[in-house]
Order: C-alpha cells, then structure tokens, then sequence
C-alpha cells in the first residue's frame, strides 16, 4: 500500500507541476489567459506523465499486448487497419494501450496470427506482381536494363488485337482436380498451407528443416505456384476461384 500511495503522489506533484506552469501565466490576458508555448508545454509535460502511466506504448513494445504482431509492425497496423489512436512524440509513435489490447482481443476471436496475415498478404501481392509481369504465354518478360523513356514512332495509330481466346473452364478445373490429388498422395500438408481455400503458401517453420527432404520441399513449393496459377485463370475466366480444403498432415503428432 505504501508503494502504490508514493506513485499516486508522484503523479499528483507531476500534475501540480504542470498546473503551476499554467497559472503562473494566468494574467497574460482575459481573452487569452496561456500562451501557445505555455499550452505545448504543458500538453507535452501531460503526454510524458501518460506514457510514464503505461496509458501508451511505444512502437517496440506492440508485441507485449498483440502476441502475434511482426516486428516493428507500426506503421502497417495504421495502414492496414486503420489505426489511428496513436500519435508521434519526438522520433517515436505511441499507441493506446488500451486499443491495442482490445485489437488483440479481435485477432483472437477471429483466429488471426497477424505476423502470419501480413506474410500472406505480401505472399499474394508478390504472386500479383508476377502474374502483372507476365505474357500470354505464361513466361516472364525481361526488361532492358538502362533503358530510360521512350520514342513514339510518328503516324503509328490505330494498331489493336482481338481478346486473347481463354481455355475451357473445365480444364482449368480438370487441373485442379489433379492438383488436388497431389497435395493428398505427397501429404503436402506437412509443408504447405491454403488460406480460405484459395491461396497456398509455404509454412514458414524451419525448425526441422535440416531434416526434411529438399526434393520434397521443392515440389511442394511448385504444387503452390501451380495451384495458384491455375486458380487465379480459373477466376479470369469465370469470375470464381474453386475452394480447396486440404486434409490434415497425416504425420503430425497430437501431443
């Protein structure tokens, strides 16, 4: 009890402090009673006895509060999630313990690993970029290096071409049959995972690395690019991809 009552002082000889910088500049005006610098320091005083209060969090310590957030993961959470009760002080942003905490709360009842979620994330956007990259033929094109700008030849108008023909749907999906079949005869679980049944990426545990089959990983890394492909034309072409649920690592051990 006597700890807790010496920090409770503490905070009120800070508050006091803080008070006394304002009403020592009381008389300035009627209209204007503090001064714009007196109001920043004290509000800059105020915010330091908050975060001395643990009322917010700097970047770094995100993680104590969300388990599962990537490092320095700051300025995606306000990206991505919209987070916006937080603010710069000096060279350093900080958050509301309190929303952080509650945001942890959401990640938790939605079955989130949010470190895993940004992955997939880049995952897709890197699949994006690559698909952008590529021709009809399916191969990646090579760029000229140290080419800058451009020269647009005089009088070339009007130079078009019919829409690229697009394979039956039921090949696509006659693929994605037999892919199917090979994650479950290779027990690709083991190395693989498929979010919402639509995108697959490989596991990121390296724990055991050293000890698996390199040939086994490197096929199960192309079974991932091949499903991917397959289902993103299966979706140019009909609008829908098609839901794949893979079955369980037949050689996990329960513990």
């Amino acid at each position: 009890m006597t700890e807790a009552l010496a920090i409770i002082q503490q905070e009120i000889t800070a508050i006091k402090k803080i008070l006394a910088v304002m009403v020592g500049a009381a008389d300035r005006s009627v209209e204007n009673p503090f001064s714009q610098e007196v109001l920043e320091k004290t509000a800059k005083d105020f915010l330091k006895l908050s975060i001395e209060r643990g009322d917010w969090v700097e970047e770094e310590h995100i993680r104590k509060y969300v388990k599962t957030a990537p490092y320095h993961a700051g300025n995606w959470l306000r990206k991505e999630f919209a987070f916006t009760n937080c603010y710069r002080h000096g060279r350093y942003h900080y958050y509301s313990k309190k929303d952080l905490i509650a945001f942890n709360e959401e990640l938790v009842k939605n079955n989130i690993d949010l470190n895993r979620y940004k992955e997939l994330l880049e995952d897709k956007r890197s699949f994006d970029r690559t698909m952008e990259k590529r021709g009809a033929d399916g191969k990646l094109k090579k760029g000229k290096k140290g080419k800058k700008g451009f020269q647009f030849p005089k009088g070339v108008k009007d130079i078009v071409t019919s829409e690229t023909p697009k394979p039956d749907p039921e090949i696509v999906k006659a693929d994605l049959t037999r892919l199917k079949e090979e994650f479950k005869t290779n027990n690709y679980a083991a190395y693989v995972d498929v979010y919402k049944g639509h995108h697959a990426m490989m596991k990121r545990d390296y724990s055991f690395y050293k000890y698996r089959e390199n040939g086994q990983i490197k096929s199960a890394r192309k079974w991932c690019d091949n499903f991917n492909y397959a289902n993103n034309a299966l979706k140019a072409i009909t609008g829908r991809q098609e839901k794949f649920i893979p079955p369980p690592d037949e050689n996990a051990i329960e513990l």
